[in-house]
């Protein structure tokens, strides 16, 4: 029915077979793209007046090239954004993908103990080193920061239903998801306590009672209050939650496992074996942000709570696979080594010096001579991103890229339709790219991208 050509004084449209054959060859599954052909089709049929043949082949074939962007592809990120969620945050440190390599192609002891033969439990190895590396008793993994909450939360509210959360620390995170609605979809009632800049010690004092299951502070990593604020600390919160006898959970989001000032920031962000010291029975934050290894969520803290939340029937819904535990295991032990700053992507990014971006950016403006191109070194500033250390920004250089024969957002288009995409970002009138992020391996693939962008507007 499909493949009939249906022709007439009021409509004449092409059959899949021929839609194919005009298409000619694309690296997607033929599948796919006779079902991009039909659904056209068929919207073409329910027209009141049809397309020429021509036009509907344009349509098509664009229908196709998009499918094919839209799937998962390495891209150079230009953006200096250098935990960008939209591209996919921390990238892996090089052990831990050749880790995952060597797990995924074969077979593995995911949940066999080598030395009885017998079934073993999943991931020892990693949870003992995530333990150790962050002053804690045992440890846990489940597949993101979120599902970590939720995980604990539900465990928690079982028996008594109340969380004591500071109005200031109801935070929303990426994709419009707020912190409140995550905690109510886990069975948990809010006591909201304090003001959204004033938060006292007394106001969680007065708001535990015999139906508070946890305090819970979450770190306000995505965002900066200033002016007149207040809130106790942890240490304060941790002291509190003890003589109560309830657990202080502290959700850290980010992950940062060294002290920021070290890596050249000024902001300071709280690390896991900082917040276990300050009292926290339990702590959770992301394995792909600071931490820089896949998306995980991480739960360190007292071995009889990590023992229970593993016994949860919804903690088997939340595991990891081997694939995130592998490069999970192999960025633990980069960070206990001691190698972190050189080894891990996103540490090493952070550190790289300015002499280091001029001279590179330098090279690659050479190379870049001769082209309808206004090209100049600019200045920019990079951030964290990933919600991580809202106030650090990063003194970095770019290429500046004014286009003398289309627009600057016609020339950005053209770059994210390179093979590798490369992703900029306008500002002031320039396309530009922030070195920063942008590994020096990618140098020759942006110089070539933008070469074969600088032709390609030429000619048209």
């Amino acid at each position: 029915m499909h493949d009939k050509i249906e022709s007439g004084s009021r409509r004449e449209i092409p059959s899949v077979n021929s839609v194919l054959e005009a298409l000619g060859e694309f690296d997607v599954p033929r599948p796919l793209i006779v079902d991009l052909i039909r659904s056209e089709l068929t919207k073409e049929r329910n027209r009141a007046a049809v397309d020429p043949v021509d036009k509907i082949l344009e349509r098509i074939r664009a229908g196709v090239t998009d499918l094919r962007r839209s799937r998962l592809q390495t891209v150079v990120n230009g953006t200096g954004i250098l935990i960008h969620t939209n591209l996919g945050r921390a990238p892996l440190a090089q052990d831990a993908a050749e880790k995952l390599n060597r797990i995924a192609s074969s077979y593995s002891n995911l949940e066999l103990d080598l030395i009885t033969g017998d079934r073993g439990s999943r991931a020892p190895y990693v949870t003992r080193a995530l333990a150790l590396l962050c002053h804690a008793e045992d440890a846990a993994i489940v597949n993101n920061c979120a599902a970590a909450l939720v995980l604990i939360v539900s465990h928690f509210v079982r028996q008594k239903p109340e969380i004591v959360i500071s109005r200031g620390e109801m935070v929303q995170i990426g994709g419009g998801f707020r912190i409140g609605d995550i905690l109510e979809s886990a069975g948990a009632k809010l006591r909201e306590v304090g003001a959204t800049n004033k938060t006292t010690l007394n106001d969680y004092a007065r708001a535990i009672g015999p139906r508070t299951a946890l305090v819970l502070r979450v770190h306000r990593s995505n965002f900066v209050m200033s002016g007149f604020v207040e809130s106790p600390s942890s240490a304060a919160l941790g002291d509190l939650a003890r003589r109560k006898r309830i657990p202080f959970v502290h959700d850290l989001g980010s992950g940062a496992t060294i002290a920021t000032e070290q890596l050249g920031l000024e902001e300071h962000e709280p690390t896991p074996a900082e917040a276990i010291k300050d009292g926290a029975s339990l702590i959770c934050f992301s394995g792909d942000k600071l931490f820089g290894g896949p998306q995980a969520g991480i739960i360190a803290g007292k071995r009889k709570l990590i023992a229970a939340l593993k016994r949860e029937p919804f903690c088997r819904a939340l595991r990891c696979d081997k694939l995130v535990l592998a490069s999970l295991q192999a960025t633990v032990d980069l960070h206990l080594s001691g190698t972190r700053p050189a080894e891990i992507p996103v540490l090493s990014l952070l550190q790289t010096g300015k002499d280091e971006l001029r001279s590179r950016a330098a090279a690659m403006l050479v190379r870049l001579r001769g082209l309808p191109l206004q090209i100049t070194i600019g200045h920019g500033t990079a951030s964290i991103g990933g919600g991580s250390l809202a106030k650090s920004v990063i003194s970095s250089l770019t290429l500046d890229i004014s286009p003398e024969d289309c627009s600057v957002t016609e020339f950005a288009a053209t770059l994210r339709n390179s093979s590798p995409p490369i992703i900029g970002y306008i500002a002031r009138g320039f396309f530009k790219l922030d070195l920063r992020t942008i590994f020096p391996s990618q140098d020759d693939i942006v110089v070539d991208a933008i070469r074969l962008a600088a032709t390609k507007q030429n000619r048209t």
